[in-house]
């Protein structure tokens, strides 16, 4: 379990779209949309644990054009959130009155849709999680799920983490308009990428 709590901890720290997007909506709104975004994106890996536990990944691994179509869906998706970062002004405020964007639940639901249309999520755990799983022991379903869980903590503190401090490191440029702008292209451009990395 320690190596396997160790690996989690070193992919979930290295630099990816996950927590660039968590980090970028922190910044925006605070830090406990920043987190509502963390819920939602380890919410996605229990369905991922799952189609492992299942046996499904394997399946869509070998059906390639089930794999592209998840793949294609998926950046659509988020083509379409990154339009309507495009539409939205580039306004950033902290007046605790004006309502967000976007609710704590949209967050939820738009990091755990962002996350369960991801397959190479799905592929990356399936090529991950066999090598911490002894047949010796019994009942892989049961340590499958329990490495899923694990996966799904430390993300989901790592993340919160994250969300605490970019709120803390931000508070004093939220309104400055030139970076509100910035803020809202480097948005587009996440979710651009992260959709262009999904395709690939």
């Amino acid at each position: 379990m320690l190596p396997f709590l160790l690996a989690s901890i070193a992919l979930t720290l290295s630099p990816g779209p996950d927590i660039l997007y968590v980090l970028t909506q922190s910044i925006s709104n605070g830090k406990k949309y920043g987190i509502a975004t963390a819920l939602g994106l380890v919410s996605g890996i229990l369905v991922h644990t799952t189609l492992i536990a299942l046996g499904v990944s394997a399946v869509i691994k070998e059906a390639e054009v089930i794999y592209t179509v998840i793949k294609v869906f998926g950046a659509c998706y988020l083509l379409w959130i990154a339009y309507q970062v495009y539409k939205a002004p580039a306004s950033i405020t902290l007046n605790t009155q004006a309502k967000p964007q976007k609710s704590l639940l949209a967050l939820v639901k738009q990091g755990f849709i962002m996350n369960v249309l991801n397959p190479k999520v799905t592929l990356f755990f399936l090529a991950f999680f066999p090598g911490f799983i002894d047949e010796k022991l019994g009942n892989v379903t049961r340590q499958i799920y329990t490495l899923g869980f694990v996966f799904m903590l430390q993300a989901f503190l790592i993340f919160s983490m994250v969300s605490i401090v970019a709120d803390k490191l931000t508070v004093f440029i939220r309104t400055n308009e030139k970076f509100a702008v910035f803020l809202k292209w480097l948005q587009i451009v996440v979710f651009i990428g992260i959709a262009v990395l999904i395709l690939i």
